[in-house]
């Protein structure tokens, strides 16, 4: 089945009218409308949780060119009555504003003026929705008994689910276009502890879908509660640099840090990200090429931007050469490049910027039993617990929960945690020799523009085998 797509039916004709209006005065004028809505479940040893997801918004965005400035209204009253009134309101407050021809040195924002219509939903089997507040939790309380009978050790298992269902609707002169997206996230967390020693591990779950995520969630656990039993036993780790596996999770979180913020095009016209001077340059090894695609089967996907940009695969890095960044209309225009689509909102009460999607390094040719085989003295690194980067410079520092040692071709039952990943980007990524054929991605984290505007993203790819400096 399909998300709901007649949920902007009644109001669509006063938008319509309303950005109509708007041209006859202002150019570039587009109008964003969305309603969200979705509700975050969790079970642990202290009961259930159940409160709305922190992303619900409703609300609508006008933006239009004013001289060369970009002027945005944003308001959350859809009543016919207060869209009429917005017209005046704008000519008012724009008449009020000083100084508005002082914008010379700005470039206006360019839109595609390709003419498009369309109302898409993605799939679903299950409409969260359907289903009641106890039947949730019924769920999670089944899923948190089984980890609680695991062993004696295990102090809680938290199981949370989430959903969010997502309607946008993007009119300008040329595009009137419709999105309906729901993802759906679970996180399994075992906790364990011995001897005042405390060790968690996070099996994650994400999908493009809806509430049949419950029944992937409600599956054979043994590999979590088994991690977390073996975390009891882990050591902290010589400080050095090592052989690593990193598994997908892992993969994802530096392809994220190392190179996707390191190319968000806002921070080019800043001058605030190294990647500026190595376009055409290589910066990875020759076997890694690496993507951000908004139109995978993720929860960072859409068909359109927060702009009205059709989302496109963008690919940033080619066989080890610096390609594109990634960037949104403002950043686009400023650098003369065209729009990759990523442009994207907090919510409607909120700038653009440019983010990433579902962030990922695109698979090789190798098996994962033939990577370990090749190491003789290393570490396998799984469980991604945070990341930062530092554009500017090239740093980036990830922090994993648990390392597995690998002497002479296997994995010996030896663990570290936690395990820091850090150092220089392009060292990382050209000392990469082994990619694996399989690739994983998870969409249960969000991205921060430096400590805030959240936005759902998956990161993820394929397991990789390369150097890296570890504490």
């Amino acid at each position: 089945m399909k998300v709901n797509d007649k949920v902007f039916e009644s109001i669509r004709p006063s938008f319509i009218e309303l950005q109509k209006t708007l041209s006859k005065t202002y150019s570039n004028v587009t109008i964003l409308i969305e309603k969200s809505n979705g509700r975050n479940y969790r079970y642990g040893k202290s009961g259930p949780t159940v409160k709305d997801n922190a992303f619900v918004s409703s609300g609508a965005v006008i933006r239009l060119n004013l001289n060369n400035m970009p002027y945005e209204f944003s308001f959350n009253d859809f009543s016919k009555e207060y869209i009429d009134t917005i017209p005046n309101i704008i000519k008012k407050e724009i008449s009020s504003l000083d100084s508005i021809n002082d914008f010379d040195n700005m470039n206006a924002f360019a839109l595609d003026e390709t003419a498009i219509t369309f109302n898409k939903s993605t799939d679903l089997e299950i409409d969260p929705e359907s289903l009641s507040d106890k039947y949730i939790l019924n769920t999670l309380e089944s899923i948190h008994n089984k980890g609680m009978a695991y062993n004696d050790a295990i102090l809680d298992c938290i199981v949370i689910f989430q959903y969010l269902t997502i309607h946008k609707m993007f009119l300008s002169d040329t595009k009137d276009m419709q999105q309906h997206i729901t993802w759906t996230n679970g996180v399994i967390q075992p906790m364990a502890n011995r001897d005042g020693v405390t060790r968690y591990y996070m099996q994650t779950f994400s999908s493009l879908g809806g509430a049949e995520l419950l029944d992937t969630m409600n599956c054979d656990m043994t590999y979590s509660l088994k991690c977390v039993m073996e975390l009891l036993d882990a050591t902290e780790i010589t400080p050095g640099t090592y052989d690593v596996i990193c598994m997908p999770d892992v993969t994802g979180i530096i392809a994220h840090e190392a190179f996707g913020h390191g190319v968000e095009m806002d921070m080019f016209v800043k001058d605030r990200a190294l990647a500026k001077d190595f376009i055409g340059k290589q910066v990875a090894s020759s076997i890694l090429t690496m993507h951000d695609n908004p139109n995978l089967p993720q929860c960072g996907s859409f068909f359109f931007d927060d702009e009205g940009t059709i989302g496109k695969d963008t690919v940033i890095i080619e066989n080890g050469i610096l390609k594109e960044g990634m960037n949104d209309l403002l950043s686009a225009t400023s650098l003369n490049v065209s729009p990759t689509g990523n442009g994207r909102r907090e919510s409607y009460e909120r700038k653009v910027y440019t983010r990433m999607t579902n962030t990922y390094f695109q698979p090789g040719n190798d098996n994962l039993d033939d990577m370990i085989a090749s190491i003789d003295n290393g570490i396998l690194l799984e469980n991604a617990a945070s990341g930062m980067e530092d554009p500017k410079n090239w740093g980036i520092q990830c922090m994993v929960n648990m390392g597995r040692e690998i002497k002479n071709g296997k994995l010996t039952g030896k663990i570290y945690s936690p395990v820091c990943i850090s150092g220089y980007v392009p060292d990382l990524l050209k000392s990469i020799s082994m990619i694996s054929k399989n690739m994983k991605m998870s969409g249960t984290g969000y991205c921060g523009k430096g400590y805030k505007e959240w936005v759902k993203v998956s990161e993820g790819g394929a397991s990789i085998k390369a150097k890296a400096v570890l504490s």
